[in-house]
Formats: C-alpha cells, structure tokens, sequence
C-alpha cells in the first residue's frame, strides 16, 4: 500500500480546496464568490497598501500576504540634497523647453568620467560638439518654438509669473505654431501674446503695459496680436477683474491695508452700477487706490498713482471723478 508524504497531502488538500477559484489581491475568491479572510481576527476587510504591495487586514494590521517586489528605489534619502544626489532619473517633461526636456546635454564642464580635467585638444573637440549638438537640436520649426519659449521664460522671471502660468503660456505658444498662426508675425510678440493670455486664464493681474516693458515689442502689437490668437484659437478668456489689481497698485505705493480694503470695496460698489464696462480694469483699479487713499487721508498723487499703474493721469483723473459722482463723494 503505498502512502503519500505529508507534504503531498498537503499540497492535494490544497489543490481540492482552490479547485474551480482563484485569489485576488483585494482577498476575494474568483469563481466561488468566496472571500479570504484574516487567519488572525476573521476579518475580510483586506487590503492592498499601494506603495508596499502588502495584503493588509484593515481590522487588526495583520500583513496577511507579503509583496512580490518593491516598487520604489533601493536607497534612502533623508534630505533634498541627498535624495537630488543618489536619484538616477531625470527631470520631469515640461511644455517649457522645445524638446520637453527630454533630450541629451552636453555638460559644460570639460572634464572626464574620472573628473579630471581634458586637455586642450580635448577641450577644442567637446566645444565643437557642444556647438554641433546645438545646431542639429532645433531646426526648422523647432528653432521659433525654441527662441519663443525662451522669451516666454525671460519676460515670466522679469514679471515674477508662477511656473504654472508659464507652462500655460508655453501650452497656448506651440497651439499657436500648430495652427499656423506664426508665419508672418514676430515671434516675440506671439510669445508676449500666449504669456497674457495665460496671465489671464490663471487670474494673474498682469497688464499689457507691464507685459511690453518685459518683451521687446510695442503694447499696441501685443494688443494686436492677442486679440487674433484669442479669436484663432477660440480661447474663450473672461475680463480681468478690475479687484485683482489693487493689491498690486498698492504694495508699489507703499499705501495701508486699510487703502486697499476700501479700494476694494469701492470697485465692487461702483461695479454693482455698471461703471466697470468698457473701461480698462488697470486705470479703474487705480482710480479707485487713489480715492480709497484720499478717503484714508493718506497722500499720494496721481501721477504717482498712474505710474504705479502703467496708465495715463487724465484716465486716473476720470475714472477718479466718475467713482466718486456714483459714491456721492465730494472731491
């Protein structure tokens, strides 16, 4: 009579059990409908931890299945330096650069893999690959997306615009070359274009004046050429604001909190009364600083005030009268 070892029976016994079902991960039984449960409490509320890859029981924190394989590095880091030190992978794309980041520099030291320095034949060689490398990079189209995108980032640094509007622009810069809207047009001013366009998608109060004292083009073509890209592309962007400037306008002055408060507060008033429409929001918001600080008994002057503001003293003068007649303000 022959008899089975231990291990075989177990592993019979096994097979019958499992017969017609199989596990998955979340601890249900395939085809039987039948759930594991916890061999420590009797739970079946298990689950998977994403970053361990372990079957936990969420009643009593029993690791009930260990995981395959760790999905993230082999190293610790306990500090930016150090984690930027030992990572191995590059930086994420980004719509800012022309090839998205992706693709390969030549460093501008001129040193070997051992780090030692190369010698001047050596360092003659690199430089004439570096000046190749950067001429085969960006041909044709690539090189007006890649000189608009770098005046894209020059005129962001110069007006302090959040890297997420950057990218904005940079997005409405390369639909603007896809539709073919560059041919025939300064690429600085499309790329001074897509950066107020996204100014605007993103709530950012920057002004066209500000914008043209950043790029190299007149404010009246940048004026242009926004209204054509808005229609081409069908942007669909709303008015700024005229509150949204204020702030701005006031830090530039060096004016109270409690100006901008009431400046605020006399832009949404005069607003409720139509007196915003048609107007430009950048004079109007100006106009309001200089009555909420003549209101606040702080001095200031306009041409002080249109200075900060990028606009002309008679707009601040009759933005200014118009407030106060709505208000019924003497002046």
């Amino acid at each position: 009579m022959n008899r089975k070892k231990p291990s075989e029976r177990a592993r019979d016994d096994a097979a019958e059990a499992g017969a017609g079902s199989t596990t998955r991960r979340d601890g249900s039984r395939g085809d039987s409908g039948a759930r594991r449960t916890c061999p420590e409490c009797g739970a079946e509320a298990l689950a998977e931890d994403p970053e361990t890859g372990e079957l936990v029981c969420q009643q009593c924190g029993l690791v009930v299945e260990a995981a395959g394989f760790e999905r993230g590095p082999e190293w610790r880091a306990y500090t930016p330096e150090e984690r930027e030190e030992k990572t191995r992978v590059g930086a994420p794309t980004t719509p800012l650069r022309h090839d998205r980041g992706l693709t390969t520099e030549i460093d501008w030291r001129d040193r070997d893999a051992y780090g030692k320095a190369l010698s001047p034949e050596g360092r003659a060689r690199m430089e004439r690959l570096r000046e190749w490398h950067r001429r085969l990079r960006a041909r044709g189209y690539e090189r007006s997306l890649r000189y608009g995108l770098g005046e894209i980032e020059r005129m962001s640094s110069a007006l302090d615009v959040p890297r997420s509007t950057r990218e904005q622009a940079a997005l409405v810069f390369r639909r603007a070359q896809e539709a073919g809207f560059l041919p025939g047009r300064s690429v600085e001013a499309v790329a001074a274009s897509a950066l107020y366009a996204a100014c605007r998608r993103e709530g950012i109060p920057r002004s066209l004046g500000a914008i043209s004292n950043a790029s190299r083009v007149d404010r009246d073509e940048i004026a242009r050429t926004y209204r054509r890209l808005k229609r081409e592309l069908d942007l669909g962007i709303q008015p700024y604001e005229p509150a949204s400037f204020v702030p701005q306008i006031v830090s530039e002055l060096g004016l109270s909190d409690r100006v901008e408060r009431r400046a605020i507060d006399i832009v949404r008033e005069t607003a409720e009364r139509d007196l915003v429409s048609g107007k430009s929001p950048t004079g109007y918001a100006a106009a309001a600083v200089y009555l909420a600080a003549r209101l606040c008994d702080e001095r200031v002057t306009q041409k002080a005030v249109a200075s900060a503001a990028g606009v002309a003293e008679l707009t601040i003068r009759h933005r200014y009268h118009e407030q106060a007649d709505a208000l019924g303000i003497d002046y």
